[in-house]
């Protein structure tokens, strides 16, 4: 079978080395990156199947790399840091990570990690692209994503075709954050300018109409300074 490929992303050469030894030692292919843009280029142009990345690095930050290449690549992302807040944690899952791991780490701790989050991506395919199920059932709430329905406790809701599309969005990625302007970008298909009003406003209607208390959500959300997500429940 082939090797399958894990990008490593660090501006610490020394970590760099150790992990892809590590990987390599466990049967992977390393492919090394030493900054947030080198990170977003290798993920776009190699055939990758995990990311190991650094928060803290020059250029761009590792965070903000992942919402890069969460617009393009659903492939499992593993944030490593040294920042072991749980609010730090919190931050990295919701811009796009799939796991969180605090440095230093335990390296058999690593792999199995990595291991896991494989074992995932490579039985259940993209989970969030490719569902095995045209139902996305998530609380009171439930998708079809071939007939684009959404129920709220059995009920079907009418949805304008603009907030459809918000909701396939958002529903097959449950618990992403997505910023005002990748919601844009992809809802309506152009440049997103000063859009947050817009997607807002649109925000605001869904709300409404699949909430028990609107002015409380429990699955439409905002998380203020980076996007708006539909809560995994």
């Amino acid at each position: 079978m082939d090797k399958k490929r894990i990008l490593i992303v660090d501006d610490d050469r020394e970590i760099v080395r150790a992990i892809a030894i590590l990987l390599e030692k466990e049967g992977y292919s390393a492919l090394c990156a030493y900054d947030g843009l080198e990170a977003v280029d290798a993920a776009m142009n190699n055939e990758i199947h995990l990311i190991l990345i650094d928060v803290m690095m020059p250029k761009l930050n590792g965070l903000s790399a992942v919402m890069k290449i969460r617009e393009k690549r659903n492939i499992p992302i593993i944030v490593l840091s040294a920042k072991s807040e749980d609010t730090d944690k919190i931050l990295g899952l919701s811009m796009g990570a799939d796991d969180y791991v605090t440095k230093p780490f335990n390296p058999m701790e690593l792999v199995a990690r990595v291991r896991s989050q494989l074992r995932r991506y490579l039985s259940l395919g993209d989970i969030n692209a490719h569902r095995n199920t045209s139902e996305i059932l998530n609380g009171r709430l439930s998708y079809n994503t071939e007939e684009r329905i959404l129920k709220a406790d059995g009920d079907p809701i009418r949805l304008t075709a603009t907030e459809t599309k918000i909701i396939d969005l958002l529903m097959r990625n449950l618990g992403r954050t997505f910023p005002a302007e990748e919601i844009y970008r992809r809802v309506w298909n152009e440049p997103a300018y000063c859009v947050e009003n817009t997607v807002m406003v649109h925000i605001r209607r869904i709300r409404e109409k699949i909430e028990l208390n609107p002015k409380e959500p429990e699955y439409l959300k905002v998380v203020w300074g980076i996007g708006y997500k539909i809560e995994k429940i």
